[in-house]
C-alpha cells in the first residue's frame, strides 16, 4: 500500500513544460493520509498544480474516515467510487519518494522508495469535486495502486503506479482511450527505483523532520544483466 509521502522542493519543469504553477508545492517529509497535498491536473487543456485533500470524498461521503486514500488498479472499472474519476478525472502526484515497511518477525522496517537518481516521481491518482463540509477542500484525490514490481515485492506487495513523464499530458486528459490509459497502468520499470531503510522515527506520522527520510543502509536497487 502506500500509506506515507516523502515530498520535497521538486523541480518540475523538466518533467512537464507546460506546467501552470500559480502556488508553491506542498512539501513533507512524511505526509500522511487525510492532509492536503498538490495534484497536477488538466485545466483548459493545460496541466496546473492545485490543493487536494489525500483521501477520495465522493459527494454521498458522509464519514471522513471512509474515504479511500488509494485506489486499487483492479477495481478502478468495478466500483462506483473510482469508475467514474478513472474514466474522465486522473490526476498525477508528484512527489520524492514513497515509504514502505517490510515486515520482520517482531516489528516492521520502514524504507524510502525513489528513483535510482533521486529525481521526481509522477504518481497516476484519480480526483473528485466534492460538495461536503467534511474538509476545507474543494477537491481531493486516491492514489492509484498496483503489485509491487520483483525489486520491491520482498518490502511491501503493493506501489503506487508511476507515471512516465513523457505520457503525462495524455494521462490527464479525458479525451485519452481508456484501453491506452490502462496500457501505461504498469508496474514501474525495474531499473528506474531503489529502496533504502531509514529510521523507525517515519512510523509517527506526527515526525516532519526531515532526517527520518534519511538513509541507515545501502539502496537496494536492480542490478541488469550488464552489472552483474
Amino acid at each position: 500500500m502506500a500509506g506515507r509521502l516523502h515530498i520535497t522542493s521538486l523541480s518540475l519543469d523538466g518533467l512537464l513544460p507546460r506546467l501552470a504553477v500559480d502556488q508553491p508545492l506542498n512539501t513533507s517529509p512524511n505526509l500522511a493520509p487525510r492532509r492536503p497535498l498538490s495534484i497536477i491536473r488538466l485545466e483548459q487543456g493545460r496541466p496546473k498544480l492545485v490543493d487536494a485533500f489525500w483521501g477520495l470524498t465522493p459527494p454521498w461521503l458522509k464519514v471522513l474516515d471512509h474515504a479511500s486514500h488509494c485506489a486499487r488498479v483492479e477495481s478502478l472499472e468495478e466500483r462506483a467510487m473510482f469508475r467514474e474519476a478513472f474514466a474522465a478525472r486522473r490526476c498525477l502526484i508528484p512527489v520524492s519518494g514513497v515509504y514502505v515497511w517490510k515486515a520482520l518477525p517482531r516489528w516492521k522496517q520502514p524504507f524510502l522508495v525513489t528513483r535510482v537518481d533521486r529525481g521526481p516521481m509522477l504518481l497516476g491518482a484519480l480526483w473528485v469535486r466534492f460538495h461536503t463540509t467534511l474538509t476545507a477542500y474543494t477537491d481531493s484525490t486516491a492514489l492509484i495502486t498496483m503489485p509491487a514490481n520483483p525489486l520491491l515485492a520482498p518490502l511491501t506487495d503493493r506501489f503506487p503506479a508511476v507515471i512516465d513523464p513523457s505520457y503525462a499530458e495524455a494521462w490527464l486528459d479525458p479525451e485519452t482511450p481508456l484501453e491506452q490509459v490502462r496500457d501505461h497502468l504498469l508496474p514501474a520499470p525495474l531499473e528506474l527505483l531503489g529502496a533504502f531503510p531509514v529510521s523507525r522515527r517515519v512510523n509517527d506520522p506526527s515526525c516532519q523532520d526531515w532526517a527520518c527520510a534519511y538513509p541507515t543502509g545501502n539502496m537496494a536497487r536492480w542490478q541488469s544483466e550488464q552489472e552483474k
